[in-house]
């Protein structure tokens, strides 16, 4: 298994398990987390769900390391996933306390609330593969200032949970993420399962406008960057710990 799925008083706690690939969005994890979804979405007594991790890592982003399945058929499981956090009619709690990557980062921009450790790490990484976060753009860019989405999806740089608290990416950085998180779940048991639906529909149904508009587009944008020659050497290098071909070095200039 690779997300664990446990539901207590009214809350289902999705946990990505798999922390020996660093929590990577393979086709079996994003399988599952679909399932769990849909199973916490069908029960009338869960009132909201949780999504966290085991490990340093919360989700470092695609599997680069599955061969199995097209291009296509994996860009189009992670466009159903992030739709699925998104249209769920029941409030997702993101509790982060490692790090986030990429594909990860959709995770965090499609949950409803989010709070993260003090250690966590964030970063969009794609530019540095020859990618971009072509699917993921449709849930982390309505969180992000513009000026910071400029910034972080261009230079992949990490940054912390106060930075990502400060540009709109994470509800709240907190010392105690479970304390946190355990205070915010008190406050959705006490509204109804109706009035959490149509407070959500409210807050997401520009991003479900904009999965309509434009998710075949990026998911197709995302398959052929991932099948160019940049992109396979991007990934190569990643995978065998050396800088790309493109990567110049830096020159020490002010």
């Amino acid at each position: 298994m690779a997300v664990e799925t446990h539901t207590e008083n009214g809350v289902t706690t999705l946990t990505l398990d798999s922390p020996k690939n660093r929590n990577a969005l393979s086709s079996v994890l994003v399988a599952e987390l679909e399932n769990g979804l849909r199973l916490a979405t069908d029960d009338p007594d869960v009132r909201a769900i949780v999504l966290t991790h085991t490990g340093g890592t919360f989700c470092a982003g695609a599997d680069l390391t599955e061969a199995g399945g097209s291009v296509e058929s994996r860009t189009a499981q992670m466009l159903g996933l992030l739709r699925l956090i998104v249209e769920t009619p029941k409030p997702v709690v993101g509790q982060i306390d490692g790090h986030v990557r990429a594909g990860g980062m959709g995770l965090v921009g499609a949950c409803d609330i989010v709070v993260a450790g003090t250690a966590a790490t964030f970063a969009l990484t794609e530019a540095r593969l020859g990618l971009a976060p072509s699917i993921i753009s449709l849930t982390v860019l309505p969180r992000l200032d513009s000026r910071a989405a400029s910034r972080y999806f261009l230079t992949g740089e990490k940054f912390g949970a106060h930075e990502a608290e400060a540009i709109g990416l994470i509800s709240e950085a907190s010392s105690d993420p479970g304390s946190t998180v355990a205070d915010i779940l008190s406050s959705l048991r006490q509204a109804s399962p109706q009035g959490l639906a149509e407070s959500k529909w409210l807050t997401t149904r520009a991003v479900v406008a904009e999965f309509d508009a434009r998710g075949s587009e990026l998911a197709a944008h995302s398959a052929r960057l991932f099948a160019s020659d940049e992109a396979r050497e991007g990934m190569m290098a990643f995978l065998q710990k050396r800088p790309p071909g493109w990567a110049l070095p830096n020159s020490g200039e002010k």
